[in-house]
């Protein structure tokens, strides 16, 4: 697939929706403007990229909607050079918004299937996270902790401690907590021990799943 004329006028009409939903942060709204989101999904549901909304990529995920990815990436505040560990590649449109961002990202991917496609997928269209690491999200990534955020693109039951400890202190952990429906919470880390907590709206996402196929 090409990255035509009509596939950057329809992803100028995305962005215009998304602000209307009021995200305010420019950088964010021109790297949806600037990722070619129907290169994230098969051929044959091309059609449904630049509406914004979830769709399927298979392995029971989804890449996530446009809305969603803006709203986490302008709660981050990413600043050129971050150090992100993102929980959930997918499809990799959220990885592309954060190295888009300037971020240096590290992004975790549980199935298989998805981690291998998207591996190869993302250097193609000239995106290229700084490692791409196959296990268990819920344990984060220690050997590159620790990160100015962490960022987390499914469904939590619970904050895991192990992502609160790979924070550095003032670093932000963005992650949707709760079973059916999920509450967007943003936590800083104040101190060694000590954190600060604000929740959002609600959102839905797939589950964030335990242990590696």
């Amino acid at each position: 697939m090409k990255d035509t004329f009509k596939h950057k006028g329809l992803r100028n009409k995305l962005a215009s929706e998304v602000k209307s939903k009021g995200i305010l942060d420019l950088r964010v709204l021109n790297a949806i403007e600037s990722i070619p989101r129907h290169l994230f999904m098969d051929s044959s549901f091309i059609d449904h990229a630049y509406q914004d909304k979830a769709f399927p990529i298979g392995a029971g995920q989804t890449i996530s909607q446009p809305y969603t990815v803006a709203f986490q990436s302008e709660l981050l505040n990413v600043k050129k050079g971050d150090k992100i560990l993102e929980i959930g590649t997918g499809s990799g449109y959220q990885t592309a918004v954060l190295c888009e961002l300037g971020a240096i990202v590290y992004s975790i991917e549980r199935q298989k299937e998805l981690f291998k496609k998207t591996s190869l997928f993302l250097p193609k269209i000239g995106c290229n996270p700084k490692k791409l690491i196959f296990g268990d999200g819920y344990k984060g990534y220690v050997s590159d902790a620790p990160y100015d955020s962490i960022l987390v693109t499914a469904g939590a039951p619970f904050i895991p401690k192990s992502l609160l400890n790979q924070l550095k202190i003032s670093g932000k952990l963005v992650i949707p907590v709760g079973e059916k429906t999920q509450i967007m919470t943003l936590i800083t880390r104040i101190s060694e021990k000590k954190f600060k907590k604000i929740e959002f709206g609600e959102f839905k996402f797939v589950p964030l799943l335990k242990e590696k196929n």
